[in-house]
């Protein structure tokens, strides 16, 4: 029987399960409990903005979204959201999931890191990245009740220092191919021409966010 928070719970289905145990198998503890943690956030998130959406494609876009960064799914030289959508492609067609289906996930999991533009997509798009967005940079951390936000982190715990570690595992995840990260142009643009311009950091959002640890 799966945990059930705030009316939220992991589908109870083959798809599922079978998902968990490749995830759980594959990334270590810290991605699978953050990528756990994504789904309940994600969910919570769209029940209380009235969305609909399929749980089992939210599912898998939480669960998936961060296979890009484990030795076994990443490429030489796509970005890391490529390479966990593509992983969860290729699973999610050997179940027979529909094309549109597969396109909405494999989007979900590309675009987690590109803020601006989710949130006005497909829901599942769109929670994949609110997920994500509450979990490691603490967005909307308020907009969550203290018993459902408690209620994911001790089924799925933050580790100690889960803000430094989280960092560690992008960087390790990443290092190898440091031209995927090119980012955002027009923060390249603004830093060209605009002498007191300073760049936001990922990093410093992380340690600076509303979670402990």
């Amino acid at each position: 029987m799966t945990l059930t928070i705030g009316g939220i719970s992991i589908p109870d289905s083959k798809l599922a399960r079978d998902i968990t145990e490749l995830v759980r198998d594959t990334e270590s503890p810290l991605l699978f409990h953050h990528s756990s943690r994504v789904y309940y956030f994600g969910a919570l998130s769209g029940k209380r903005r009235g969305l609909n959406f399929d749980p089992e494609l939210l599912y898998a876009g939480a669960m998936f979204h961060d296979m890009g960064l484990t030795h076994q799914h990443s490429s030489e030289h796509e970005r890391f959201e490529v390479d966990g959508a593509n992983a969860a492609r290729d699973f999610l067609r050997s179940y027979g999931i529909s094309q549109a289906d597969i396109d909405t996930v494999w989007t979900a999991i590309a675009l987690h890191t590109t803020p601006g533009i989710p949130q006005h997509m497909h829901p599942v798009v769109a929670l994949v990245t609110a997920g994500v967005e509450m979990d490691v940079l603490g967005i909307d951390y308020h907009g969550f009740g203290d018993a459902d936000r408690e209620a994911v982190v001790h089924a799925h715990p933050r580790t100690p220092h889960f803000k430094e570690n989280i960092i560690q595992t992008f960087y390790d995840g990443i290092k190898h191919k440091p031209e995927t990260t090119f980012g955002n142009v027009k923060a390249d643009v603004l830093a060209d021409k605009e002498p007191h311009f300073h760049r936001g950091n990922f990093c410093s959002v992380i340690r600076n966010s509303a979670w402990v640890g």
